[in-house]
């Protein structure tokens, strides 16, 4: 009834288990090639974001303070997303068993993180733009 079967043991390369394969010198490369790309981006926007906020927090008198957090809330976002997009890229080099019990190759895009950095991008703007418009007042 509660069975479900370990992800490890779903996910093929070359007919062996994914927690059990040895990758090749070319598929190492790639696998690093994209990690690099995609979770490298992602931690260094994040990274810059924390910076940003501290720098804010740390110059700047205490009616910017909100200016930081919405930073620092940003920064985590984009954390958070990274590790959304990492878990999808682990799966992408594997095929899994179907159902039908038959291999089938999973790839999916990076769609779903994209809306999701998108719409938390224009919910930071928008917030900045509101702090920028209520500075003045």
């Amino acid at each position: 009834m509660f069975e479900k079967s370990h992800a490890g043991d779903r996910y093929r390369l070359r007919f062996h288990r994914a927690r059990s394969v040895v990758l090749t010198d070319e598929e190492l490369v790639e696998i690093r090639a994209a990690q690099r790309t995609f979770e490298g981006a992602y931690i260094r926007t994040a990274l810059g974001q924390f910076s940003f906020a501290l720098v804010i927090l740390k110059i700047f008198t205490s009616e910017f303070y909100s200016f930081g957090a919405l930073f620092a809330l940003y920064g985590t976002g984009v954390l958070l997303t990274s590790l959304l997009r990492r878990q999808q890229g682990n799966k992408q080099f594997f095929s899994e068993i179907g159902e039908d019990g038959l291999n089938q190759k999973r790839f999916r895009t990076s769609g779903n993180v994209v809306v999701v950095l998108t719409a938390l991008s224009v919910a930071a703007y928008a917030s900045l733009l509101g702090l920028t418009l209520r500075l003045g007042e």
